[in-house]
């Protein structure tokens, strides 16, 4: 039998139906049959979410990380995740209330980078996820540099997020924009770009970029079936 994944999601819901679609779509390649891992998915209300993040009230944001990990592990689930890299900014403190074991995003990321053999990557996501420290130093723990974007350059990618792709809405203006950020942290030292944001790969795939690009959503959705499937393991810690 196959472990219960446990999903926090729904910031956004665009990032986590591509979490769901990625699991059982790639199991399906990979097995020839259908018996992906059952899932549990928690879908939060994202604008209280938004509201928490523009007042600073993080404590806020980990309370209810924390009652959504609980409610789904009642529900059954034998590990979880929260699908969403801006609301790692407080996983070390849901992980440590967490009744089962949590797959980090970060930690995700940074072992396919290492395995890569990359020391130093750019950044992308949400303004909160390129200014605070939290991306950076979970990388830097794993021996990886860190680069972002110049701050108007933020403030733009964070506006797209927000305003564009949550709401599933795909501008090439702004996939052009983007590329050129891409390119510009690829001439400033970045040997690969972290979409360090779940809704991104929506706009930005492999095939637009000449630099590697680490697909966020993929990734940390990749080390959830490989668990449930019992191909790695996880301990609580």
């Amino acid at each position: 039998m196959h472990k219960k994944i446990g999903m926090v999601g729904g910031v956004s819901p665009e990032s986590t139906t591509k979490y769901y679609q990625y699991i059982t779509r790639k199991y399906c390649e990979s097995f020839g049959d259908y018996s992906y891992p059952e899932i549990i998915i928690y879908s939060v209300n994202f604008q209280q979410f938004i509201n928490w993040q523009r007042e600073g009230s993080w404590n806020n944001i980990a309370e209810k990380l924390v009652q959504a990990i609980q409610a789904i592990h009642a529900a059954g689930a034998d590990f979880g995740l929260i699908a969403a890299n801006t609301m790692h900014a407080v996983f070390d403190k849901v992980r440590e209330k967490s009744p089962m074991p949590l797959i980090s995003i970060i930690e995700a990321t940074a072992a396919l980078i290492n395995k890569e053999k990359i020391k130093t990557v750019g950044l992308l996501g949400t303004l909160y996820t390129m200014k605070e420290s939290f991306y950076k130093e979970g990388l830097l723990e794993h021996g990886i540099m860190t680069i972002v974007p110049e701050p108007r350059e933020q403030e733009f990618i964070n506006k797209v997020v927000y305003d564009e792709l949550t709401k599933g809405q795909i501008s090439q203006k702004s996939k052009q924009l983007f590329i050129q950020i891409i390119n510009k942290l690829k001439s400033g030292g970045a040997e690969g770009i972290v979409l360090g944001c779940t809704e991104i790969p929506l706009l930005v795939q492999q095939n637009d970029c000449a630099i590697k690009l680490f697909n966020t959503t993929e990734i940390h959705a990749q080390k959830a079936l490989d668990l449930a499937i019992n191909t790695d393991n996880l301990s609580r810690g």
